[in-house]
């Protein structure tokens, strides 16, 4: 099901040798989609946007494939979304590593980050800074009960994104789901693919995690980052802040390289 369409979905990944990432919507006489950053719009979710067509919500599989070093893949669907599953992105995580990946030719070089460098927008921000890995921090301040101020900071390996990361689910409040609809978004949002949570609880418990909604997080901007289409070493601190600003985060990389070098190293340690 796609959660904000509401309409069921079939999606397979196929082997590719072509060094990219193409989306082929089979329903559209196999119209192709190739990933990329200046296509993609931000709203309640990420999306391939161009005149012909769109796919959306793809970054719980976008931070799946990042993770597991993947950049050279086929994804067939036949409609505008990808599925979303139990909301987060433990079955596609599992789905790969069921079937296991292969080296193409060719290679992909690291981007280090060497300085220091802020993106903000209306008291949020993403903090770009040196680090020997790929760390993620990030904080999450809501006005309720059930989420309050959440924290996590963490370097990601591919073992604790798998145990820790891809299995944390969206979340959403019953409150706004009536003005989400009119927007023609959360049309396939239910109890069973998202954390779902009105004025006082959780009305769907219990959470995988004490910590599952700042988790989620940090997955969305895993599966946004993805859009850089390098590895990453470095530290990124999320302070508020959403997929818009994620995505401007990406932009502010391709477009500022004074910042950053290509490393030495093919794949940095959390892909060995």
């Amino acid at each position: 099901m796609g959660v904000h369409s509401g309409e069921e979905v079939d999606m397979r990944l196929l082997p590719s040798s072509s060094g990219e990432i193409v989306f082929s919507r089979t329903d559209l006489n196999g119209l192709e989609l190739r990933l990329e950053p200046k296509n993609i719009e931000s709203k309640n979710c990420s999306a391939l946007v161009t005149p012909e067509c769109r796919v959306q919500t793809i970054e719980h599989l976008l931070a799946v494939l990042y993770m597991f070093g993947v950049d050279s893949l086929a994804i067939e669907l036949n409609g505008s979304e990808i599925p979303i599953m139990d909301g987060s992105a433990a079955a596609f995580a599992q789905a790969v590593q069921a079937v296991g990946v292969q080296s193409v030719p060719g290679k992909k070089r690291s981007i280090r980050i060497l300085e220091q460098v802020i993106v903000h927008d209306r008291g949020a921000s993403v903090l770009c800074y040196p680090d020997s890995e790929f760390r993620v921090s990030y904080f999450i301040e809501f006005p309720h009960p059930a989420i309050q101020k959440q924290e996590l900071s963490l370097a990601l390996t591919l073992d604790n994104f798998i145990s820790g990361i891809a299995p944390a689910r969206t979340f959403g409040f019953l409150k706004d789901v009536e003005y989400l609809k009119s927007q023609g978004l959360a049309l396939g949002g239910s109890l069973e693919n998202a954390i779902v949570l009105d004025d006082e609880k959780v009305m769907n418990p219990p959470l995988r995690f004490p910590d599952e909604f700042v988790r989620h997080k940090i997955l969305d901007l895993i599966g946004d980052f993805a859009l850089v289409e390098h590895p990453l070493i470095g530290h990124f601190s999320a302070h508020k802040a959403g997929h818009a600003l994620h995505l401007k985060t990406v932009n502010t990389i391709l477009r500022s390289p004074d910042f950053w070098e290509f490393d030495k190293d093919v794949f940095p340690a959390y892909l060995k």
